[in-house]
């Protein structure tokens, strides 16, 4: 490396948590400041998020609880005089906030060097028209399109064009303003809101059906590159990212279209020049295996946190060392503490992404989904295939799911409009529409989501049924453990046999139906690792990690964000587990939210990916040597499991569970109450 002689470097976080800016940047900001403090580095950080982890005072030297807008910044760099800044690990605030410093020239008069990926570059990938005429350079196919600043310029784009468009938003967040126009009228009251956020909107055909794929791609700069990881929507075109389903490692993509994309990939960003890392979306038709190009995001993002926590690979802690000048081939893989960073993960086992929605809680606002974000949070589910670590993810969401089936909550009128423009419950629609008979084929024509995932789904259909075949008795234990392996739980397997979930239980136990701690080493077991990145699931054999001895203490999060609960449990969450480390304790974090810092790597000394429910507690508990669990500090999710906890004979440290349900019972509460004469 040879950036000796920066000393000081300016961070810009995310400001306020925002649909489309969450809970992911306060975990790679925090990375970025460990990485830069471990060379030495004098960090001066600017957010006003008080309840971030990277606020907190064990991490940035000196903190600016300011608004990360051009006038505060500015008057932070006179005062510090960095010698450099980082722009990548804010989000879409701190970018365009960046890029007006440099428009302006402030960075330049403050000799500030812009660490990581130059500005030229962030503009030519923010600007649509430049982003365009760029990857024209060298070949690269993107979408019919062309730029408008006014609406009737749109309407004469979109004349050429043909109707539907897709409308985006330059420099926005979340796919702030976008959508799809499907004639003039729409297209007029489309671009007038959207060009009230931004100076510049692109006109481009609409790619009706194609899949959506991304890769995550990282560069040093001397321009070795590697694709830490590629993913696919489970929805097609049309369904932003942040609020479609994604699953990682891509599933229906052969080996041509993989390798085509990912050189497709590297081609561009070593063009660009970009230094750290990148995410680069697609458009893949499924008929020919044509593609575009659809944008390049040149920070980190939602999509970069999620496959940093789906591969295992520190992707914000290795951008920040690239920042610095390091190459690739010089820094250490952090998980196998032996291999360089410069190698591509591989995964043998499925994670599944969903979106967290909170819709249900506003009277006037419409529940479909489509290009621009309305979701509030997501989880991350691991499983050995797709359809466990899909029922997994779905109980996650805290929506009344036991998983795909088992639910009578979700019901639909209309299914066949429900397939064709979903809301945020179209996964459910497609369980309905098989049980009343629909083929995958009928479901593909509406939804254009591909057959794979339907047949997978069409399984867990069939072995739902099966189930039901059992009311009152004990299903055969290689149905069980089929069910087990497909994900299902065992208050799903209750609901659906008419018995307890404390039954069904006891009938696995008797067969020995116990799930196995499984190991992210990011090698797919092909090089030693020491991790301690683990899920549990009932596709295996034995346990990866052997029982220890070391007295531990279970952490239980806060799960995904959602309205009235956000990035401060996880503040909560991370200090608990410094401090029961503080006092000689193993600490075991068990959460599974992809954007938090208690889901990162090196938080805890054991970080459990899964299910924060009585099932997977009592097997952790089995499983490991725990003196307790502490669940008062991730918020609602584990303060509700109190009293199974208790009765399951599980420790509950602090506050004892009758108490914690004396609070929370309303009624129990004013009985309280009214004895105490309040």
């Amino acid at each position: 490396m040879e950036t000796h002689s920066i000393k000081k470097v300016l961070i810009l976080g995310s400001a306020a948590l925002k649909i489309g800016e969450a809970g992911e940047f306060d975990y790679s900001g925090s990375q970025a400041i460990k990485a830069l403090k471990e060379e030495g580095i004098f960090t001066v950080l600017v957010n006003p998020n008080i309840a971030t982890i990277q606020t907190s005072e064990q991490l940035a030297d000196r903190v600016y609880f300011l608004p990360v807008t051009v006038d505060f910044v500015k008057k932070v760099i006179r005062k510090e005089r960095p010698q450099g800044i980082l722009l990548s690990f804010g989000g879409q605030t701190a970018l365009n906030t960046g890029l007006e410093l440099y428009h302006k020239g402030i960075l330049e008069k403050y000799d500030v060097q812009v660490l990581g990926t130059p500005p030229q570059t962030i503009i030519d990938t923010e600007d649509r028209e430049q982003f365009i005429a760029r990857l024209n350079e060298i070949g690269v196919k993107t979408a019919r399109s062309n730029v408008a600043t006014t609406v009737d310029e749109a309407l004469k784009v979109a004349k050429h064009i043909g109707y539907p468009v897709m409308v985006r938003v330059a420099y926005a967040l979340g796919g702030l303003g976008s959508g799809v126009c499907e004639n003039a009228t729409e297209l007029k009251e489309k671009a007038g809101k959207a060009l009230t956020y931004a100076p510049q909107i692109l006109i481009e055909e609409y790619l009706h059906g194609w899949k959506e794929i991304e890769y995550e791609v990282v560069r040093d700069r001397d321009g070795h590159c590697i694709t830490v990881c590629n993913m696919e929507n489970f929805d097609p075109m049309g369904i932003h990212t942040g609020e479609s389903i994604v699953v990682a490692p891509s599933q229906t993509l052969n080996n041509e279209e993989y390798h085509r994309l990912r050189s497709i990939a590297i081609k561009v960003v070593r063009h660009l020049k970009i230094v750290g890392e990148c995410n680069i979306q697609y458009a893949l038709n499924p008929q020919t295996s044509d593609y575009r190009v659809i944008e390049v995001n040149a920070r980190l993002s939602r999509s970069s946190a999620l496959a940093s926590k789906a591969t295992g690979y520190p992707l914000a802690f290795v951008a920040a060392k690239l920042a610095l000048g390091y190459r690739l081939p010089e820094l250490k893989n952090s998980v196998t503490k032996t291999t360089s960073a410069f190698f591509e993960p591989a995964l043998d086992y499925v994670v599944v992404k969903i979106p967290r929605w909170d819709l249900k809680k506003f009277r006037l606002v419409s529940r479909k989904i489509g290009s621009g974000m309305k979701s509030v949070g997501e989880i991350m589910a691991i499983g050995r295939h797709f359809e466990e670590a899909l029922q997994k993810g779905l109980r996650m969401l805290e929506i009344g799911a036991l998983g795909l089936v088992g639910n009578d909550n979700f019901k639909f009128d209309d299914l066949t409009d429900e397939l064709r423009s979903p809301t945020e419950e179209r996964i459910f629609a497609i369980m309905q529409a098989f049980a009343q008979g629909f083929t995958v084929d009928e479901i593909h024509k509406l939804s254009h989501i591909d057959r794979w995932f339907l047949f997978k789904l069409q399984k867990v259909a069939q072995l739902s049924h099966d189930l039901t075949l059992f009311k009152d008795s004990r299903p055969p234990t290689t149905l069980l453990r089929q069910a087990k392996q497909a994900g299902f739980s065992d208050l799903q397997i209750a609901r659906l046999c008419k018995t307890t979930e404390e039954q069904v239980r006891n009938w696995r136990l008797t067969e020995g139906l116990v799930p196995f701690i499984r190991q992210i080493d990011t090698m797919a077991g092909e090089y030693p690792a020491q991790t301690n990145y683990l899920y549990l699931s009932y596709n295996g054999r034995e346990d990866d990690v052997p029982r220890n001895d070391q007295k531990g203490v279970l952490v239980l999060g806060s799960g995904s964000y959602r309205i009235g609960s956000s990035v401060e449990f996880d503040w909560c969450a991370v200090n608990a587990a410094m401090t029961i480390k503080d006092l000689g304790y193993q600490t075991v974090m068990l959460n599974y939210n992809p954007e938090t810092v208690s889901t990162d790597y090196d938080q805890s000394d054991m970080l459990i990916f899964d299910e924060i429910s009585l099932e997977t507690i009592i097997e952790i508990f089995r499983k490991l040597n725990l003196t307790g669990t502490i669940i008062s500090v991730g918020g609602q999710i584990p303060n509700n499991l109190a009293v199974a906890l208790e009765k399951a004979g599980i420790p509950i440290l602090g506050t004892a569970a009758v108490d914690i349900d004396r609070a929370e019972n309303r009624h129990k509460f004013s009985a309280l109450l009214d004895h105490l004469h309040i």
